[in-house]
């Protein structure tokens, strides 16, 4: 089998193409031939053709969107690029589940192929700091005018090592975070004092529970160093868009630890609260629900 793509400078649309394209067919136990070319005879030999050729056709797998007009957008707008056009097929084979292929597509795809075709804005994070996005970290591993042989071919393959390594982990990520999201809600549903959340695990609990508008606090078991659990109280942020906490520890216990910590409290197990106030820390369960019924009290 002959995967082909464009040669010279790549990007991520078909870095994280050709790595969806190798992990599914490492599950066939098949290896394919990647062939990097812009030359339209080679490219007509190709099983799977992508980001290159000027044609769709998923039948005939030619996957490129480069022609006048595009090759269409999602029902939100966002635009196919390479990548999407290719996880749209294989995605529910590669992740076995089509809830988690389009949650890895929410989480990833989208921003790939909106970046790739120049939509979409990057606003600042912070004073003249922009967000470190992962097209920029796939565009890192392109030769540069120094390098004094330009193998763009090397440094492509091990653009698509990094890409497969981060594409298997947003699959297992997406695996958890629909997973957690009964027990988180189920955990929601049982609390008799709703600003307070207390988890068994270290669930992925953020958006679930930013939808609820009165918990404060999600208590959960952290490992610690070697195989100790500590129990993390976090505040709930007010938005996933920004850092502001729905209510913050309070003043005095920011930065303190251990002796500190537990006089300010008068919590005998507590370890470490963050100078940022949005984090503290206790050695039990019990010792965590403390922390967070004084905070709420104050």
């Amino acid at each position: 089998m002959k995967i082909i793509t464009h040669n010279g400078n790549f990007h991520a649309d078909d870095v994280f193409g050709v790595a969806a394209l190798l992990i599914n067919f490492a599950k066939e136990k098949k290896e394919p031939k990647i062939i990097r070319t812009r030359d339209p005879e080679t490219v007509k030999t190709g099983d799977i053709v992508l980001d290159v050729g000027g044609e769709y056709d998923e039948g005939q797998n030619r996957f490129d969107h480069h022609q006048i007009g595009g090759v269409g957008k999602r029902t939100n707008g966002v635009p196919y690029a390479s990548f999407g056009l290719i996880w749209k097929k294989f995605g529910m084979a590669i992740c076995g589940n089509q809830e988690v292929a389009n949650l890895v597509d929410k989480n990833l795809v989208q921003f790939i192929d909106a970046a790739d075709n120049g939509v979409g804005q990057l606003k600042l994070f912070v004073a003249e700091t922009y967000p470190y996005t992962i097209d920029k970290a796939v565009d890192i591993f392109n030769p540069s005018w120094r390098d004094e042989k330009r193998d763009f071919d090397d440094w492509f393959f091990r653009a698509v090592n990094f890409a497969s390594g981060v594409l298997q982990r947003e699959i297992q990520l997406a695996k958890e975070i629909l997973e957690s999201e009964k027990i988180v809600e189920q955990a929601y549903n049982d609390a008799t004092d709703k600003r307070i959340i207390v988890l068994d695990k270290q669930y992925h609990w953020e958006e679930i529970i930013n939808r609820h508008p009165e918990p404060i606090f999600v208590i959960n078991p952290k490992l610690g160093e070697g195989d100790t659990i500590v129990w993390r109280v976090g505040a709930i942020r007010d938005s996933q868009a920004n850092f502001v906490n729905r209510k913050d520890f309070p003043v005095d216990w920011g930065g303190k630890r251990d002796e500190d910590l537990v006089k300010v409290t008068g919590v005998t197990d507590a370890l470490f609260c963050h100078n940022k106030l949005f984090v503290a820390y206790a050695k039990s369960k019990e010792g965590a629900i403390a922390l967070a019924k004084k905070a709420l009290e104050q």
